[in-house]
């Protein structure tokens, strides 16, 4: 986001908006990335890795990893445009201030879930990786609060989204719930690579148009960046 000129309540006007539209944008993308993760990871993930000695509990592994991953994706990818709303600003110490808060929650939640965790559940120690990408996910939406927190005192309330914010929720929920539906009638993530190949190629597809078919049933309008790269497809 680069610096926004005028007087304060000027750039607190442009920041607001820019702010709201990105916000958005980043939702719309990042929400069913994060729902293809936690429902529809083992599809990911065997269509990527499963062949040779890489097989099915291999691939529950490091969906588990995916999974976790998802929890804190919409408020680390929001984060991200929150901490460059303040380098508009000319101010670097605080989103570096809440960056270290963010690093010390991963590495103290890190490692609370990557080693005690899954000794007092009883749970073998490789599930700890996916507790890595849980507690980092949680640090990542202390650190979206308190960056959304600040900003909001500096330059007033970014409108609030949480209607479409939900529509977009329900929308990839529904369309990951048929894919993984579709799945079921697919006996192929536990055969060869290839096979694995062909369910991707099956099932991701379909769990895409199915949500931008959902998004659009919603009235939620489509960034126009896709809208672009749509109409030349």
């Amino acid at each position: 986001m680069s610096s926004a000129l005028g007087t304060s309540d000027e750039v607190a006007e442009i920041l607001r908006q820019r702010l709201a539209n990105g916000l958005q944008n980043i939702a719309f993308f990042v929400v069913p990335s994060a729902v293809g993760f936690l429902i529809l990871g083992d599809v990911i993930v065997a269509a990527i890795y499963k062949t040779g000695q890489f097989g099915k509990s291999d691939v529950t592994l490091v969906w588990s990893v995916l999974a976790g991953s998802a929890v804190g994706l919409l408020a680390s990818t929001s984060g991200r445009l929150y901490s460059s709303a303040f380098y508009a600003l000319r101010d670097t110490r605080t989103p570096l201030k809440f960056a270290i808060v963010r690093v010390a929650l991963t590495i103290a939640l890190g490692y609370l879930f990557a080693l005690p965790l899954p000794r007092l559940l009883g749970v073998d120690r490789l599930w700890g990786v996916a507790g890595l990408t849980f507690s980092a996910g949680l640090a990542g939406w202390v650190e979206f609060s308190l960056l959304r927190r600040k900003l909001h005192q500096r330059i007033g309330e970014v409108p609030p989204q949480h209607s479409r914010t939900m529509r977009l929720w329900a929308a990839a929920i529904i369309a990951a719930l048929i894919g993984y539906g579709v799945k079921g009638f697919l006996p192929l993530l536990h055969a060869q690579h290839y096979a694995s190949l062909l369910a991707g190629a099956i099932v991701l597809p379909l769990y895409a148009i199915l949500y931008l078919v959902f998004c659009r049933a919603m009235g939620i309008v489509v960034p126009s960046s896709l809208q672009r790269l749509l109409r030349r497809g």
